[in-house]
């Protein structure tokens, strides 16, 4: 069992500790990154049981639908929504970068506990593939969440929130999407879905740099008002 749960929660140690190490201009408070991973933890279970029940009723008639695109807009709304409600007003969302952090907090604590499920019902046999796949995409899924929403909290123009929130829930909604459809239907898992994820791992490491330099003019921008 100690096994099992290393296995299941290592991935996600070391991706959050990544994103963590790369924050050059502040200590996030530990309680409310703690926070953020149980929030995506707790949210595991009612969005598997929302799943459950919807294949169980045969609400969806498409393979399509119960398996690609539910599973997709379900799982990043709902992460969307806690950090909009639990983590976008709040004092210590402090720079552009925090948003790295907190996205990539909440889908690494869904992540885990997804994997220990996993895990716990397929052996560890399949625990590298699940690192690989499932876990780094959900952990770039929510850095790209992350990112839309430092820019709607700390763009100079505030009529522009409403725009970047709406990105901060449809790209990676889009992005989820394409990964699960890639997984469901290419029948050379790897072949098909790390091209996928090469792309994924630039374009997030892309919004970790524009997060960045976002996050030193917001600081070079304080810094010129004090007296």
């Amino acid at each position: 069992m100690i096994i099992l749960l290393t296995a299941a929660i290592a991935p996600s140690l070391a991706l959050f500790s990544y994103f963590y190490l790369r924050d050059q201009f502040a200590q996030e408070p530990s309680r409310l990154l703690f926070n953020s991973f149980m929030y995506g933890a707790v949210l595991t279970f009612p969005i598997l049981f929302t799943q459950y029940v919807f294949d169980e009723e045969g609400v969806f008639n498409t393979v399509f639908t119960s398996a690609i695109l539910f599973p997709s807009i379900i799982e990043e709304f709902f992460k969307w929504l806690v950090v909009l409600i639990a983590i976008f007003r709040h004092v210590d969302f402090e720079d552009p970068y925090d948003g790295i952090l907190y996205g990539a907090s909440i889908s690494l604590g869904f992540a885990t506990v997804e994997n220990i499920l996993y895990l716990l019902e397929f052996g560890t046999d399949i625990a590298f593939i699940r690192a690989l796949l499932p876990v780094s995409s959900h952990a770039l899924f929510g850095v790209v969440m992350g990112y839309y929403f430092g820019k709607a909290k700390f763009s100079s123009d505030g009529g522009v929130e409403h725009r970047w929130l709406f990105l901060a829930l449809i790209i990676p909604f889009m992005l989820h999407l394409i990964y699960n459809s890639i997984v469901r239907y290419n029948d050379n898992l790897l072949l098909g879905a790390v091209p996928f994820m090469l792309f994924l791992w630039w374009f997030g490491l892309r919004k970790v740099k524009q997060a960045h330099l976002l996050s030193l003019s917001h600081y070079h921008e304080q810094n010129s008002r004090l007296p």
